[in-house]
């Protein structure tokens, strides 16, 4: 009788997931449940866990179950080096996800991503694997790592030492993993359009297995197009394919599932206000030109 439980045991550590996290506030439940919806068009054999604080709502707890992630709440982490109030104050909370102990390797993937292409093989690689940012330093984007209660305890006590070259977790990692396994690109595709960049970013590579939504997300845009051209500093993760892609994905959702991703009247105000300022600049691109036919900005959710 022990030895079943022993193998049974060992079955149970052979387990491995995706997993996202959502802390802070709830702007991209929509980004998440859209995640998982590719994950499984993809076919995927893995579990699927989302670690969420309580600032996320049991309504929007609902629609991601349905999606199609397993839930679970944590205390967030704040990042010791971040400015009170900033974007990246509480990103450490990524940290949890070495407490996952029940799994033998996870896959982290934020939820500012799309899956088209099977990537169950990236759980072949190691701790800690992942994407290049630049030349040295790498995406936590994706990641793959190997829960271990050790390393997150270490990886607490050096969080009050380690400086962040970002204020943020990906600067942290960076500087506790300096040796890292490198993941295709193809895992990895940043919308990031700079310099020579820029001739491709209407040719989304066809092999691509996922892209990274960098900038403004395509739910806070309309779907006409990505709102990220409306704003000068913003066009380097401008793409009217990559978002064409992303509602690709929303348009397979069911219908249940696609009221979680309709636009506040701040959301609203907010695209509007981009517009007004992309036409007073007449910006070269001329999006703010175009017709707004997305239906969203008619039944606005409060």
């Amino acid at each position: 009788n022990a030895r079943q439980n022993k193998l049974k045991n060992r079955q149970f550590n052979h387990r491995e997931a995706y997993v996202t996290v959502l802390h802070s506030s709830e702007a991209y439940v929509c980004g998440a449940i859209a995640l998982a919806q590719s994950i499984i068009q993809t076919n995927s054999t893995k579990d699927l866990l989302l670690l969420h604080d309580e600032h996320v709502s049991p309504r929007s707890l609902t629609g991601l179950r349905t999606a199609g992630w397993k839930t679970r709440q944590i205390e967030r982490i704040r990042s010791p080096f971040a400015e009170k109030g900033s974007y990246n104050e509480w990103n450490y909370s990524k940290l949890r996800i070495w407490l996952l102990t029940w799994y033998r390797k996870v896959v982290f993937i934020d939820s500012d991503f799309l899956v088209f292409k099977n990537m169950d093989w990236v759980f072949h690689y190691p701790q800690i694997s992942a994407a290049g940012n630049d030349r040295t330093l790498f995406n936590s984007g994706i990641m793959v790592i190997e829960p271990s209660l050790c390393t997150f305890e270490d990886l607490m006590l050096k969080s009050f030492k380690v400086g962040s070259y970002n204020g943020g977790d990906q600067g942290f990692l960076n500087e506790v993993f300096t040796w890292w396994h490198r993941l295709p690109k193809e895992v990895n595709f940043l919308k990031y359009f700079d310099g020579n960049h820029s001739l491709n970013r209407e040719k989304i590579p066809d092999d691509l297995s996922a892209i990274h939504y960098l900038g403004l997300k395509p739910w806070m845009c309309y779907r006409d197009y990505d709102c990220n051209w409306d704003i000068k500093e913003r066009q380097v993760f401008a793409s009217d394919k990559a978002h064409e892609k992303w509602w690709q994905v929303y348009d397979e959702m069911p219908e249940r599932l696609k009221q979680y991703c309709g636009l506040s009247p701040h959301m609203n105000w907010r695209i509007k206000k981009w517009r007004r300022i992309a036409k007073k600049l007449s910006l070269p691109d001329e999006h703010w030109k175009i017709g707004v036919t997305d239906p969203r900005q008619y039944n606005l959710v409060q």
